[in-house]
């Protein structure tokens, strides 16, 4: 039997949890014997309900994916209309919402191997570890690119209610279109490092049948030297500079702007149609920017425990979170439409002048089918058109009053 210490040394050359080395040595979870267990971090009850959201997350994720990624679409759909685009920060929305929903695709067939396919078929071919590799650093491009945009963002809106008078000259269309250019080059740079961290390698297995070979992504030869000097920078880089930076930034922001809010709040009946327009936009983007905050604070501070614990907390307690730390990233990606249709008014009505004629539409050719299969194709067209024409007036009302909810 293998020793507890030469267990640790094989899991960190090969980048494993010990969930993950159980797999490869063919034994489950509730058979690993005792030496195997560690006793560090994250453990009992708190590991025992974080496995148990894993075997749900794949699911879970797939569903949210899904929505998020037809919830982005329609923001897009919405907000590159010719009375939004106008406004610059319509136009960082825009970005925003491209990147989450290349995240959210990118993540689909991640999320169904791992968790759907590699359960019941314990298979570990080159293909998908290519596939999880290209991942590692996809996702971290885009996320990193989402944060790069919420910060422009904040402080967009900052300058704009912090400098009125200089805001035409400073906040115009094309400093925003090299602000959305930078968002995404600038990440790129940044996320550079860590494509020579990681690599596919091999482990071979035992089976019945014979040896078996296992692909799966683990530290390259160039992150091992120098006691994981690469490794550990670029763990630092991500952790810190990517996500633990920008949120203190965003932090700061938020706060002057919730401020802000409050004090034009006191004074909300005295402003004008204008002003009432500033103040609905700030509180929609600081809803955005808080809810940002709330799902990448954990994410940043674990990322700096890691580095600090080093291996015994990134393999027994950050990768216990890693489905968590997801799925709070896709849910923040996901709920920007809700916060757009709640708190924007100008929102709502461009959705309604957009998809309710759709709705209408849809409906009128349902009923034209409709009454065709009933009344024969003699009497179609007239009852058609009687029907057609209710059924317009009918969709009419229930768009306004759509309209008029959100009001």
């Amino acid at each position: 039997m293998l020793s507890m210490e030469n267990a640790t040394e094989l899991m960190a050359r090969f980048n494993l949890s010990w969930e993950e080395w159980a797999i490869l040595i063919n034994f489950s979870m509730q058979t690993v014997p005792p030496p195997f267990v560690p006793a560090c971090y994250c453990g009992g009850a708190l590991q025992e309900a974080l496995l148990a959201y894993r075997r749900a997350h794949g699911y879970c994720a797939l569903l949210v994916c899904a929505l998020g990624t037809a919830a982005n679409a329609l923001n897009v759909a919405v907000l590159t209309r010719r009375e939004l685009a106008a406004a610059p920060i319509n136009r960082l929305l825009t970005a925003l919402a491209v990147a989450d929903m290349l995240l959210m695709l990118e993540y689909v067939p991640v999320a169904a191997y791992l968790y759907v396919v590699l359960p019941e078929q314990r298979e570990f071919p080159y293909g998908w570890a290519a596939l999880l590799l290209a991942h590692a650093h996809l996702s971290l491009l885009l996320h990193s690119v989402s944060v790069c945009l919420t910060l422009a963002l904040a402080v967009w809106r900052y300058i704009s209610l912090r400098y009125p008078e200089r805001a035409r000259t400073l906040c115009t269309l094309r400093r925003c279109h090299a602000a959305i250019a930078l968002c995404y080059a600038l990440p790129a740079l940044a996320c550079s490092p860590p494509i020579a961290i990681f690599e596919i390698r091999e482990t071979q297995v035992r089976e019945p049948e014979g040896e078996v070979t296992l692909y799966h992504v683990g530290l390259s030869d160039a992150a091992e030297r120098d006691d994981r000097l690469l490794y550990h920078a670029s763990f630092w880089l991500y952790s810190v500079v990517l996500r633990l930076v920008p949120c203190a930034m965003l932090s700061l922001l938020s706060v002057w702007l919730v401020r802000t809010l409050v004090r034009s709040g006191r004074r909300h009946a005295a402003l004008t149609g204008r002003g009432q327009r500033a103040h609905r936009t700030t509180r929609m983007l600081v809803a955005v920017l808080l809810l940002f905050l709330a799902t990448e604070v954990p994410s940043g501070v674990l990322g700096v425990l890691s580095v600090l614990l080093r291996p015994c907390f990134f393999l027994n307690c950050y990768k216990l979170f890693s489905e968590v730390m997801d799925m709070l990233a896709l849910f923040n990606g996901a709920v920007n439409f809700i916060l757009y249709c709640t708190m924007s008014r100008q929102f709502r009505t461009t959705f309604s002048q957009l998809f309710c004629p759709l709705i209408k539409r849809g409906a009128g050719h349902a009923a034209n089918a409709g009454a065709s299969l009933a009344m024969g194709d003699n009497c179609a067209p007239p009852v058609a058109n009687n029907i057609n024409h209710h059924h317009h007036h009918n969709h009419a009302v229930s768009c306004t009053e759509v309209h008029s909810t959100f009001v």
